[in-house]
């Protein structure tokens, strides 16, 4: 077969083709190791030497006629073969979908914002130490030796085969010992400690598991009054500026002295219901200024420094805020809950 007789059949075979099968079979039949072009190719070498030349550009003219042609017919079948597939797939976007049921945020991630928020503008970082922590930083750090019966209250879920060692924490005050000892060259501090907490409560009002945010300041000439202010700004910012704030003499074996913090009943004002027991107060939380061995033992002077801490459970807030009567249901994942709280902020 001649150059010609291969241009004249390539062509009558292309305008044959109906479908990509085809086109390929038809590639193999005229470019594969046994195809007519490469015969062709191969036929150059009996070619007298002065038709080479020539002989070797029709062949090559050829193979790019076919190549082109070949390209050509491939994207027209591909683009058919996508259409179809896309129009049996058709989606009829004009039906109604599903509704999508939606929660909000979750009330403590409010809670937890809302009182980050207030203490970065006061100057305050925010540190998170771990949940899972020692024996020492849990309790002996904050003058709490082993046998100390203050500790009766908090001991809680220790590590399997590590009793006595490391336990879930049962305070975020760990954390202000993490902070004294990172800060290594031990100058003043100012830091927020959100986390969550575990002891062995469970009811209405306690959980196994809760949420706390300690406060601590150290600093130089640093007073119960820095402290008073401190707390009776934050929770006028948090309960409403009409918010009254008592402080009663308390014992914790970290602080000395030690202050337990009361409100006026947000439900009733001040004025007594069954919420704050006829009393008008509710507590919210504990504080005072920290003790010297705390500052000692974490590598403080405590003749340079004084300092104040404070800690609070921001589920009892959260309860406070929104008027959550159970504190289970802060943590039962009903979406129910989870998405009345849009609602709850914009009243």
């Amino acid at each position: 077969m001649n150059i010609e007789e291969v241009r004249m059949s390539l062509v009558n075979d292309l305008e044959k083709v109906n479908d990509l099968k085809e086109l390929n079979d038809l590639k193999v039949e005229y470019l594969g190791k046994k195809g007519k072009i490469t015969e062709l190719n191969q036929m150059i070498k009996d070619v007298p030497n002065e038709e080479k030349k020539e002989f070797g550009q029709k062949v090559n003219e050829i193979r790019t006629m076919f190549n082109d042609i070949y390209e050509e017919k491939r994207q027209a079948f591909e683009a058919a073969i996508l259409n179809e597939k896309l129009a049996k797939e058709a989606i009829d976007i004009s039906l109604p979908s599903k509704k999508v049921k939606r929660g909000s945020k979750h009330p403590m991630t409010r809670i937890t914002e809302e009182f980050e928020d207030l203490f970065v503008s006061m100057g305050y970082t925010v540190y998170e130490g771990p949940e899972i922590e020692s024996d020492e930083n849990c309790f002996q750090k904050l003058n709490l030796p082993k046998g100390h019966p203050a500790r009766d209250a908090q001991d809680t879920f220790y590590l399997k085969d590590e009793y006595e060692n490391f336990l879930l924490r049962s305070q975020t005050s760990t954390a202000q010992v993490r902070v004294m000892e990172e800060n290594t060259e031990k100058g003043p501090i100012r830091v927020v400690c959100p986390g969550k907490v575990y002891r062995r409560d469970e009811d209405a009002t306690h959980s196994h598991q809760f949420m706390q945010i300690e406060g601590l300041v150290i600093d130089e000439n640093v007073s119960m009054a820095d402290l008073k202010g401190t707390l009776e700004l934050f929770c006028k910012k948090i309960l409403g500026e009409k918010t009254k704030v008592r402080f009663r003499p308390s014992f914790f074996p970290f602080t000395e002295p030690s202050v337990e913090v009361d409100v006026t009943c947000f439900k009733c004002g001040g004025k007594g219901c069954p919420l704050c027991k006829q009393t008008g107060w509710i507590e919210v939380l504990g504080a005072g200024m920290v003790h010297p061995n705390v500052l000692e033992m974490s590598g403080y002077d405590s003749t340079k420094y004084q300092g104040f801490a404070f800690g609070t459970g921001m589920d009892r807030f959260a309860m406070f805020k929104y008027g959550i009567p159970d504190i289970r249901t802060i943590y039962g994942n009903d979406i129910r809950f989870i998405e009345q709280f849009d609602k709850k902020d914009g009243e």
